[in-house]
């Protein structure tokens, strides 16, 4: 019986640790699109950007993390992906690069594989 009820509450913590994670996703998605929208170096776009790269540091540590339970094959890609998506977020930040479409469409991938 107590076996049972642990095993729920364990499935509804893990369910409700990816719904928080695909929340995250979207809402970085969503501030992404608003920066694209609203063109050249604006607010938004500085909000999106630091908004995104924090997301992606704590992802990349959490992957780095021994007690991540994800495949080492899975993990290495992520962080990869992870790591690509900071210096594209640079490249932005410096002007060098206004592609906004490219992070969304991998962040919508990632949050779509939670």
């Amino acid at each position: 019986m107590y076996q049972a009820r642990y095993n729920d509450i364990m499935d509804d913590g893990a369910a409700s640790a990816k719904e928080r994670e695909r929340s995250l996703f979207d809402q970085s998605i969503m501030m992404l699109e608003d920066a694209r929208d609203e063109g050249d170096y604006s607010f938004k776009g500085i909000e999106a950007m630091q908004f995104t790269s924090r997301l992606w540091v704590i992802v990349i540590e959490d992957l780095g993390s021994p007690e991540n339970g994800l495949p080492p094959q899975l993990r290495a890609s992520l962080i990869s992906i992870g790591i690509y998506i900071l210096k594209e977020l640079e490249e932005i930040r410096q002007g060098r690069s206004s592609d906004y479409d490219g992070i969304i469409e991998i962040t919508r991938t990632i949050r779509d594989g939670i």
